[in-house]
């Protein structure tokens, strides 16, 4: 019989005499908890949420957080009833046809260590509210995973990865914050995804002393949230010196009219350093527009920002508000240069934008374009067989650096000790990775434009500025 066959004669018999689903995923309560995979050096444990008594959502592989098929079922059901070789043999061949799967993948890790010995880290992802997003993270902590399990591990010990869904939400960031810093065998947590949900986790992992990288948070603030909060995403400040100085510089133009969430951290701290930035290097903002606000007219914003004389149109809105940023894109026709912050590198900005967006720069951490021949790009190209973007470069190198750290001192304080360490540097995607006192990321932006292109499927592509 093929291995093919025996794997699918396993998941029919498998399928055919479970009768329940034993474990599943940390759903747990102030009021009592139930054992979750999670197989630190003293074996199985549980894990009890904070004050606020509402439910967590954790997997270590008990479940599928992000839901999928017949085969994934079944095999976090074997993982489940500690059954991990079955299990590993069901992700295996999964992945053979569905290699884009990152939590698939992160599972398959975790079964292979099984009920050994490990260093179990978190990431916090917006499962809910930004799938997406979750996946691009996820891709960048299960490359980093893979890579050092299949050399052997930390010091020959092995990662495992828990995945935590925050739901992109303030709130529960802060309980998925309070659940993972009481469980002492977790050494470090990367996430969150925005800023807003990255400093309310903050104060609950720097009180309790629990390492947090964000690879996707840029706001000012972050930097004074303490000394166990880093970043591998640059923050707003260089975001907005690279914006500013395109705008003057390489446009020629003086005048701008800003597009921001007022509503967001992320996008009032990028509003103000480039504000700053562009007044102190000569420039001006005649109008801003928080288009959060219920009487927020795109048609009117735009024609008065041109009546006003603005030169450029600076977007500097979050995800939740893409919506409203694409309608300025299409309102404006082109007439305008467009400027547009990290996360407005995305993918409807090129569906719906369309070849209105077509000359738009935007500022992100990194691009594959920029990176072709780095170790990184080439390992992901053939793992995950498609392009990854910058989200996956920076959830990749806050992994490193947690690896690195654990490579040092393998506790909670060691981590932070030796990411604060001056002098510490480890390989990233395509750079150092080095941490200012602050924990900022010290790294420049990259610049891309929205160019006619085929690689999107959309017709335009994201392509990097020398």
């Amino acid at each position: 019989m093929s291995k093919q066959n025996e794997t699918k004669t396993l998941l029919i018999a498998f399928l055919l005499t479970s009768a329940v689903l034993v474990g599943g995923v940390w759903w747990v309560r102030e009021s009592g908890v139930l054992s979750g995979f999670f197989a630190s050096p003293n074996g199985i444990g549980t894990l009890p949420l904070g004050s606020s008594g509402s439910m967590v959502a954790l997997s270590g592989g008990e479940q599928l957080l992000l839901g999928g098929s017949v085969e994934l079922q079944s095999a976090v059901e074997l993982i489940a009833n500690r059954q991990y070789s079955q299990a590993v043999q069901v992700l295996e061949a999964f992945l053979q046809q569905n290699p884009n799967e990152p939590e698939a993948l992160i599972y398959l890790n975790n079964a292979r260590i099984a009920q050994g010995r490990s260093y179990p880290i978190a990431v916090a992802v917006p499962i809910t509210g930004s799938e997406n997003s979750a996946k691009e993270i996820l891709r960048g902590v299960a490359q980093a995973q893979q890579e050092i399990n299949q050399r052997g591990g930390i010091n020959g010990v092995p990662l495992k990865v828990i995945i935590a869904d925050d739901q992109n939400n303030p709130e529960m960031a802060q309980r998925v914050a309070d659940a993972l810093v009481r469980r002492p065998e977790i050494l470090g947590v990367v996430g969150h995804f925005s800023s807003d949900v990255s400093q309310a986790a903050a104060a609950i992992y720097q009180q309790e002393g629990l390492v947090m990288i964000s690879p996707s948070s840029t706001s000012v603030t972050l930097s004074q949230a303490g000394n166990y909060i880093f970043r591998t995403a640059p923050s707003d400040a260089f975001t907005a010196k690279a914006l500013a100085q395109y705008q003057l510089t390489t446009l020629n133009l003086n005048q701008a009219a800003i597009f921001y969430n007022g509503q967001s951290d992320y996008s009032l701290s990028l509003k103000g350093q480039f504000t700053t930035e562009l007044f102190t290097s000569g420039g001006s903002v005649l109008q801003e527009f928080d288009v959060s606000r219920p009487d927020f007219n795109p048609s009117q914003a735009v024609r008065g920002a041109k009546e006003q004389g603005a030169e450029v149109l600076v977007l500097l809105t979050n995800t939740p508000t893409l919506d409203q940023a694409l309608r300025v894109v299409q309102l404006n026709r082109q007439e305008l240069p467009l400027l547009g912050g990290d996360s407005l590198y995305n993918p409807r900005l090129l569906q719906v934008g369309a070849q209105d967006a077509q000359g738009m720069v935007v500022a992100v951490p990194w691009h594959i374009l920029a990176h072709p021949d780095a170790p990184f790009t080439r390992t992901s190209a053939q793992l995950w067989r498609a392009e990854v973007n910058w989200r996956t470069a920076m959830a990749y190198d806050a992994t490193v650096a947690l690896m690195a750290a654990l490579g040092e001192t393998p506790t909670r304080s060691g981590v932070q000790e030796a990411l604060g360490r001056s002098g510490f540097t480890t390989e990233g995607a395509s750079e150092v990775i080095r941490f200012l006192p602050s924990g900022d990321r010290n790294q420049a932006v990259q610049l891309v434009e929205v160019v006619p292109g085929t690689r999107s499927g959309f017709g335009q592509d994201f392509n990097p500025i020398p």
